[in-house]
C-alpha cells in the first residue's frame, strides 16, 4: 500500500478521535502527507448524536483459518499435495505473469510499456472503535473522509511499487533496509496459513491462499508483505502529527497494525502458468493507544480496513483512474 494511503488512514484515525468526543464539531485540517492543523474543537459546536453500541469485542489474536483447506489431488494436470506445491506453483505463475508486458496509450497520446496484467484498488473502512465503543456519527463520517482523499490507482500484481516493470522496486528509506524487487515473488510455503485449489470448467485452476498473520508488516518482508500491499510502519507518520501526543510512551509504542484473515483468489491457466484473474483482499486492524489531541486525553482508536485489488482492471477504470488505454 502506497505512502499516500498510509497518510490518509492516519488522518482518518485522528479525525475519528476528535469526532468521537465532539460529534459533528468543526474540524479544519490540511494534508500534505500529514495533518498540518486540527484548529478548533469548541464546546459550542459539539453536536453529540451518535448512539454508542457498547463495548466491542476486539477479537482474538489467534490466526484463524477462514478458507477451505487443501484437498490433495491433481488439478488442471498438476499435482497439489502440500502447501509447498501451492507456493511453488503460485511463484511460477506470479513470476511468469509479471514478465509479461503490454503497450498502453497515456493521456498525452504517448505509447508506454506497463505490466500486461494491471488491477484496480478499493479501500473499505469498517467499524471505528473509540475506547471500546462504536459511535454512529464516527462510523458514517470516517469512511467519507477516506473516500474524499483516496485516489484509486493501478499497479501490477501485489506487492507492487509501479505499473512500469522497470520501476517496480522499493526504496525503503523509512526502514533503511535493502531495496526489494517485485518483478518476482519471494512468497513461500512457510508464509501460508491455508490454501486450496479447484479446477474450473474452462480448464483454468483457481488457488485460494490465506497468508499467515503479521504485525507492522512491510512490503516484501514477511508473510503479509510478500502477498499484499501493506501499510508498513505507520508509527512515524502518526508521530509526525504535531497535534497528537501520548500519555504513555511514543508513537512507536502505541501504534499497532495487525494483518490477519486476508486472502488471495488467483485464477491461472495451468498450460501457460499465466494468471488470468485475481482478487487480493487484505484485512487490517490499525490501533492507536494513549493518544491525546487538544482536550482529549488518553484515548484509543481502532480502525478496520479491507483493501482489495482486483485483476484485470477494466478499460473504464484504467481510463478514469490514470488516463491510460490498452493499445
Amino acid at each position: 500500500m502506497k505512502k499516500t494511503i498510509k497518510r490518509i488512514l492516519c488522518i482518518a484515525l485522528v479525525a475519528a478521535l476528535v469526532m468521537s468526543f465532539a460529534g459533528c464539531a468543526k474540524i479544519n485540517y490540511i494534508t500534505n502527507g500529514t495533518i498540518k492543523a486540527i484548529n478548533e474543537v469548541k464546546s459550542g459546536d459539539w453536536k453529540n448524536g451518535g448512539a454508542e453500541a457498547g463495548a466491542e469485542d476486539e477479537g482474538s489474536s489467534e490466526d484463524k483459518i477462514v478458507i477451505d483447506e487443501l484437498t490433495p489431488g491433481t488439478y488442471g494436470g498438476i499435482e497439489f499435495n502440500s502447501l509447498d506445491d501451492v507456493a511453488k506453483f503460485y511463484k511460477e505463475a506470479y513470476d511468469y505473469t509479471k514478465s509479461l508486458t503490454a503497450e498502453y496509450i497515456d493521456d498525452q497520446g504517448n505509447t508506454q510499456t506497463f505490466y500486461k496484467l494491471l488491477g484496480d484498488e478499493k479501500m473499505n473502512i469498517g467499524a471505528v472503535i473509540i475506547d471500546g465503543s462504536e459511535n454512529a456519527i464516527v462510523n458514517k463520517l470516517v469512511p467519507t473522509i477516506v473516500d474524499s482523499l483516496f485516489k484509486p490507482n493501478t499497479y501490477g500484481l501485489p506487492p507492487c511499487y509501479n505499473r512500469n516493470p522497470d520501476l517496480d522496486h522499493n526504496h525503503d528509506d523509512e526502514h533503511k533496509k535493502a531495496d526489494h524487487e517485485f518483478q518476482t515473488t519471494e512468497f513461500a510455503a512457510e508464509d501460508i496459513l491455508a490454501a486450496n485449489v479447484v479446477e474450473n470448467s474452462d480448464g483454468t485452476i483457481t488457488l485460494t491462499i490465506q497468508p499467515k498473520a503479521a504485525e507492522m508488516s512491510t512490503r516484501g518482508d514477511d508473510s503479509q508483505g510478500k502477498f499484499f500491499e501493506v501499510l508498513g510502519d505507520i508509527s512515524g507518520v502518526v508521530g509526525d502529527i504535531k497535534q497528537v501526543s501520548f500519555t504513555e510512551g511514543t508513537a512507536t509504542d502505541n501504534v499497532k497494525v495487525t494483518y490477519k484473515g486476508g486472502t488471495g483468489v488467483i485464477t491461472v491457466d495451468p498450460k501457460t502458468k499465466e494468471i488470468t484473474a485475481a482478487t487480493y483482499t487484505m484485512e487490517t486492524e490499525v490501533k492507536v493507544n494513549h493518544a491525546s489531541i487538544a482536550v482529549l486525553k488518553d484515548k484509543s482508536a481502532t480502525l478496520t480496513i479491507s483493501y482489495v485489488n482486483t485483476y484485470p482492471a477494466t478499460d473504464e477504470y484504467l481510463k478514469s483512474s490514470k488516463g491510460i488505454t490498452r493499445k
